[in-house]
């Protein structure tokens, strides 16, 4: 099993713009579980303590092999999805690892 463990530091700087940042990334990931094969399960939350060490949105998701994590970069709709979230981000941070 790999795991996928992606966090961003946002552009926004106070809450409520932060808040909209969330809803956009959430809302272009979240329904990628679904739509693209191989993804096992897939979390996007946001950051809720330390704000001002702690980065602002994680997303953490499953597959069974390396493979299925490449097909999923590859894939269209993440794709699309990618070049939301990049309108959101500054900073972006990840790790993959089997478990």
């Amino acid at each position: 099993m790999i795991k996928h463990i992606v966090t961003w530091k946002l552009k926004a700087a106070d809450e409520s713009a932060k808040a909209t940042s969330h809803t956009a990334v959430a809302g272009a990931l979240l329904p990628l579980a679904s739509s693209v094969p191989g993804v096992l399960a897939l979390t996007v939350a946001r950051n809720a303590a330390y704000p001002e060490s702690n980065w602002d949105i994680v997303l953490v998701a499953e597959y069974a092999t390396f493979d299925d994590l490449e097909a999923y970069q590859v894939h269209p709709e993440h794709q699309a999805a990618a070049a939301i979230v990049r309108q959101h981000v500054a900073e972006r941070a990840s790790i993959d690892f089997e478990f």
